[in-house]
């Protein structure tokens, strides 16, 4: 990897961090704090790279997947 390339990742990421930061800081002034499950999960999201809808699709699998464990309960 060259240094621009390194570079450009390092800068990505750090806008990354600051914005799930913000998001945060958003949700917990909210009274919703994210869970460490969740934080992780945005990391991931980072990480591997996944795309706006594919992330979109994920959440709200989860959503559906919660709301069908509460309905059985």
């Amino acid at each position: 990897m060259s240094k621009a390339q390194h570079h450009s990742n390092s800068a990505a990421r750090a806008a990354a961090d600051k914005l799930l930061a913000e998001a945060a800081h958003l949700q917990a002034i909210e009274d919703n704090p994210l869970t460490a499950e969740e934080i992780a999960m945005f990391e991931m999201f980072e990480r591997e790279g996944w795309s706006p809808e594919r992330r979109r699709a994920h959440i709200l699998r989860r959503i559906e997947d919660r709301g069908r464990v509460a309905a059985a309960e």
